[in-house]
């Protein structure tokens, strides 16, 4: 945990931003600002995170949880938005997980925090692993957790409702879970969740509701009605993973990245 590193808390870049160290920098300065490299700018375009936030409620002074930020696309706008007065937990990937991947893609998580302390030293890095490692905040201490291109993963594994009630637990009450997810057909069934990455928004509902939300409100705003989803290597076809590597590449470039569901839940007030 970055805690333990005794990094100092420094304030924000006016290179970076362009701003007074005393204002609070927005959310349209932190999408394009020196920090990000120019393939996650890039991406910008694709994954519209100024509208995703703000209609996820999110404010300056919050106490936020990102859900398995993996390299950090999403740590590198939140974090330098929440420095000042909010909270920052990044509910990130176990080192004691099975999947070889994941304790490699926490390091390079924990690297990349280490190596920019101006905009990042107050992140806490919490492990979630169910069922043994869900204590990503404390109990009913957030007012916001969000999760990013994720919940099929989890489908895949087989641990979606204990993800769910990991998040409902760390959330108070009238607390909101955000969520986007690549948008299967209706109709799609568990065959295709399980494989393709694709999700039905009814499935996800039925999640949330099962962990004890409530459903709030949904956005097109990551929406893409040039993807039909359903393609040879699932939504891994689509870039920027582009599975099948040259083969119709124009093709599925003209698609662009996968129709997305951006959808809010409520933790209920006691």
């Amino acid at each position: 945990m970055l805690k333990r590193l005794g990094l100092v808390l420094l304030p924000l870049s006016l290179l970076a931003f362009g701003a007074s160290a005393q204002a609070q920098v927005t959310l349209e300065e932190i999408i394009v600002g020196d920090h990000r490299g120019e393939a996650n700018i890039a991406r910008n375009e694709f994954r519209n995170p100024v509208e995703t936030l703000e209609f996820f409620g999110l404010e300056p002074d919050m106490t936020v949880i990102e859900i398995h930020p993996a390299g950090g696309w999403y740590t590198e706008i939140i974090a330098p938005y929440l420095r000042d007065e909010g909270r920052f937990y990044a509910a990130h990937f176990s080192p004691n997980s099975a999947a070889a991947f994941q304790p490699r893609s926490l390091a390079g998580f924990e690297d990349k925090m280490v190596a920019n302390p101006e905009l990042y030293s107050h992140v806490t890095i919490r492990h979630l692993l169910p069922p043994h490692e869900v204590a990503i905040a404390p109990p009913e201490s957030a007012d916001l957790a969000m999760t990013f291109r994720n919940v099929h993963n989890w489908i895949m594994a087989g641990q979606e409702h204990d993800f769910f009630a990991a998040f409902y637990a760390a959330l108070k009450p009238g607390g909101v879970l955000g969520v986007v997810e690549h948008r299967a057909l209706p109709d799609a069934g568990m065959d295709v969740m399980e494989t393709s990455g694709y999700v039905t928004e009814a499935y996800v509902k039925e999640i949330a509701a099962a962990a004890g939300f409530e459903f709030a409100g949904s956005s097109e705003v990551n929406a893409n009605p040039k993807d039909p989803t359903v393609h040879p290597r699932g939504v891994w076809t689509l870039p920027p993973t582009y599975r099948l590597g040259d083969e119709d590449r124009e093709k599925y470039t003209a698609i662009g990245e996968s129709d997305r569901m951006t959808l809010k839940f409520v933790k209920p007030a006691n």
